[in-house]
């Protein structure tokens, strides 16, 4: 599917030494922050990273910035906060900014509207979230603290593991609601009801966290088949023709079609037979693929065709489910996830390989999770992602601080057995549940918002 022509919707004098542009990345892993004019954003390392962690049917020309469905400027100059934006979150513009004379030109591939705030770049963006928010009224929920399987294990997490985590978790006294089965369960991407043999039995892994009158997580990516599994072996056509999502797991990776009744069936079953488990939040990740521009069964654009999926897995896992989006389009999702990875993985290392900080790093997950601290308690509950305070992690203490310093979701991700004295304390000082949206930052007065061409006046 081609993207539409660009076209000029408004200017902005700056202060070309002071203003700055705020790009905001399409899905969780995407870079977001504001930039001064002399400055260049983030961008993909590679056309596999454009693909996995950006817009993959946009790409950014040199000397432009970008947004995804929003670009803020402020001008520097003392005068108002421009915004300009998706009309709703049902289609989302890419929005340019490039530089002529002493401002900005911007440009968008679709309608946008046109928000002026005054005051300060965050509480701008605190009000424009919040008025997005408005007709879909999300309900935000208070989210107690978790223990996640990942970074303490990686893919080769086995039953064992889960369960004595479990019991050190009493032992040393850290509260957590919940323990996260994350990737390495399953056999294969698209297989999720097929588990790995070294792992052991979910069934009984579910059943001694409840045992421990703790909830079961588990991490399911709905819209990927990876071409080795056995559901691509079996139901090719069950996916999106022609399309790629990538290249992770050492393998090429389809897209299920949602729209194609079949395997919409047999996405809804996964759910269903995962609940019936006694699972009740569901960490779906990799959730881009599902908004990739294709060939559908059904003719909708990709963003109705993700949508449905979303609302297809809701009502198989049940209406007391968690949601908890990751690698997600952020703007499609609300309204329909709980939670939300608003940034890219962290890691054991503090910088990315390759620079590219949409991927795995604390320095990346950092940026752009401040950078998206304005979406907490008004669209979802923000996920940071996870706390490692073991020893050998690269500046943990500068990591627990941001953890700290969020208001999202809190989730341990170490072996406990790892920790030492300082990992211990922190761990049990931070997991704590989630907090509200600071005070004060609500809609500022003199928010105003214009039409773009063809909305009317």
């Amino acid at each position: 599917m081609s993207r539409a022509a660009f076209t000029d919707v408004g200017e902005v004098p700056c202060d070309t030494r002071r203003a700055l542009v705020f790009e905001h990345g399409w899905q969780s892993w995407s870079p977001s922050g504001a930039y001064r004019l002399d400055e260049r954003p983030p961008r993909p390392a590679d056309a596999n990273i454009q693909v996995v962690a950006y817009r993959p049917e946009s790409p950014v020309p040199s000397g432009v910035f970008q947004g995804e469905g929003l670009l803020a400027v402020d001008p520097g100059d003392g005068g108002p906060v421009h915004v300009w934006s998706a009309p709703g979150h049902l289609a989302v513009p890419s929005i340019r900014a490039r530089r002529e004379g002493g401002g900005l030109v911007v440009s968008a591939d679709g309608p946008v509207r046109h928000w002026r705030a005054e005051g300060s770049l965050p509480s701008a963006l605190a009000g424009w979230a919040e008025t997005m928010a408005a007709p879909v009224r999300p309900a935000i929920p208070v989210v107690p603290p978790l223990w996640c399987s990942w970074y303490a294990y990686w893919d080769k997490v086995t039953e064992t593991d889960i369960t004595g985590n479990l019991a050190l978790a009493d032992r040393h006294g850290i509260d957590l609601d919940l323990f996260l089965i994350d990737d390495g369960y399953e056999s294969g991407i698209g297989d999720w009801l097929d588990i790995r043999p070294g792992f052991g039995s979910l069934e009984r892994t579910v059943a001694a966290i409840a045992a421990s009158g703790r909830r079961t997580g588990i991490w399911v990516a709905p819209f990927l088949v990876g071409r080795h599994s056995r559901l691509y072996e079996r139901h090719p056509d069950w996916t999106v023709p022609e399309l790629s999502a990538g290249r992770m797991w050492d393998q090429d990776l389809a897209v299920l079609d949602v729209t194609h009744p079949a395997a919409a069936e047999h996405l809804a079953g996964v759910f269903r037979e995962l609940a019936a488990l006694g699972i009740t939040h569901f960490k779906l990740d990799y959730c881009y693929a599902g908004a990739m521009s294709g060939r559908r069964h059904d003719d909708v654009d990709p963003i109705t065709a993700y949508r449905r999926g979303l609302e297809l897995i809701r009502e198989a896992a049940g209406p007391d489910a968690v949601l908890h989006g990751c690698g997600a389009p952020l703007l499609p999702s609300l309204g329909l996830v709980d939670i939300m990875r608003v940034s890219p993985d962290t890691a054991p290392r503090r910088l990315p390989r390759a620079g590219d900080i949409s991927q795995p790093s604390q320095l990346g997950a950092r940026l752009t999770g401040q950078a998206r601290e304005f979406l907490h308690a008004r669209w979802w509950a923000n996920d940071p992602d996870c706390l490692m305070a073991r020893p050998e992690v690269e500046t943990r203490e500068e990591w627990a601080a941001h953890i700290e310093a969020s208001g999202g979701l809190r989730g341990s991700s170490d072996p406990i057995a790892s920790l030492d004295a300082w990992g211990l304390e922190t761990t049990r000082r931070l997991m704590t549940p989630t907090r509200p949206c600071p005070s004060g930052t609500a809609v500022p007065p003199g928010v105003a918002s214009s039409p773009a061409p063809g909305e009317g006046a």
